[in-house]
């Protein structure tokens, strides 16, 4: 009876486990739509004005290439919207002509087809052209082939594409303060994430709960993402002040959070390092001395401040105060024999030097602001 209700339990358990992943996921999808929904919007108003204007301002027959350039060139993502523009335009050009020459002379059929991506894709890269242009000279060339081998409308087809790359252009220079925010919003996340660790890291290594210690190895283990979300993020807004004239008085902003994206990822990255560190030494069953879980929490707290100063869009200057004081308790605290928990400590004092980079200190001055080590007892 007993074993049978110990199987229960676990796979209620189990159960518990699944509905609590999947509603998680229902919910990051739903978050995803909801930051994605202007761009959605943005493409679907531009297509629909691309069409409008070939067809019913100009009187072309048909335009497609208006609003298929228009979506391809907004994308859903606002980095490099103009270098999609151009890209998208010349590789619609180079196909279209490619195939209409191709289809004069030789008419439509498979093997046609083929040589028509061939010769297409070899022009763009011979323009020095992205992977847009490329495939954009491809697929253009296999549409006209394939499905609207009409010689005469090569010039209305290439002038649809240029109405829908111009009103991509139009449409990239209004954008939301979201790809604004984003960069911050990022950049906080990370500092909280880093906090986060040091603290569980300190409560593993005072409790001796290695169980513990190796969830916060898989959780730092697991922070690729958000390295990459933050990276993502300030590459987006760069490119959308250097794209929309209305967003201009936000460039100083925005340039600041791109200077953090490489001292917060080294930061983290070391933080990384200094969860292994406790890890292994609460696996090997060595105590942690009470001198350095305290570093730990205070590096954590010092942390916090930084975090919070980026969300309420303050200077992360903040936080070098606490961290100095961090910097100066690590040549204060009482050393130990144990080799493992030393390097506990010069783990820390990496940490602190790279957080300090965040506040706006040069590597220099960063490593200069740690006292030297206390000699050991």
């Amino acid at each position: 009876m007993d074993d049978y209700l110990r199987s229960d339990a676990r796979v209620i358990e189990a159960l518990d486990r699944a509905w609590d992943r999947s509603r998680e996921s229902i919910q990051s999808r739903f978050e995803r739509l909801r930051g994605r929904a202007f761009l959605l919007l943005q493409c679907a108003v531009a297509a629909g004005v691309a069409w409008w204007v070939a067809r019913d301002v100009l009187g072309h027959t048909a335009p497609f290439f208006a609003p298929i350039v228009a979506v391809v060139c907004l994308g859903m993502s606002y980095g490099q919207r103009l270098r999609r523009v151009f890209e998208v335009a010349v590789g619609v050009a180079v196909g279209v002509f490619t195939a209409d020459v191709f289809v004069h002379v030789a008419g439509s059929g498979p093997w046609q087809i083929g040589a028509v991506v061939l010769v297409s894709m070899s022009f763009a890269v011979l323009l020095d052209g992205g992977p847009v242009l490329i495939t954009q000279a491809a697929v253009q060339g296999i549409v006209i082939a394939a499905l609207v081998a009409s010689p005469g409308q090569a010039f209305t087809r290439w002038t649809d594409a240029l109405i829908g790359g111009a009103i991509a252009l139009i449409a990239a220079t209004v954008v939301p303060q979201a790809p604004l925010r984003r960069p911050r919003v990022a950049a906080a996340r990370v500092a909280r994430t880093i906090s986060e660790l040091l603290r569980r890291a300190a409560s593993s290594a005072e409790d001796g709960d290695v169980e513990a210690a190796a969830e916060v190895l898989a959780s730092a283990r697991a922070t690729d993402s958000l390295l990459r979300e933050l990276r993502t993020a300030a590459d987006e807004g760069l490119s959308v002040i250097s794209s929309s004239p209305f967003s201009r008085h936000h460039a100083t902003g925005v340039r600041k959070m791109a200077d953090l994206v490489e001292p917060l990822d080294r930061a983290m990255r070391s933080t990384r390092v200094l969860v292994r560190r406790v890890t292994v030494t609460v696996a090997r069953g060595e105590p942690l001395p009470p001198g350095y879980r305290e570093l730990l929490d205070d590096l954590a707290d010092a942390t916090d401040v930084i975090g919070r100063s980026l969300a309420e869009n303050a200077s992360p200057t903040v936080g070098r105060t606490p961290l100095l004081r961090v910097a100066a308790e690590t040549g204060e605290v009482p050393r130990t024999a144990s080799l493992a928990t030393e390097t506990v400590l010069a783990q820390i004092r990496s940490v602190v030097v790279d957080l300090l980079q965040v506040t706006g200190l040069d590597v220099d001055d960063a490593i200069a602001a740690l006292p030297p080590e206390r000699p050991r007892d």
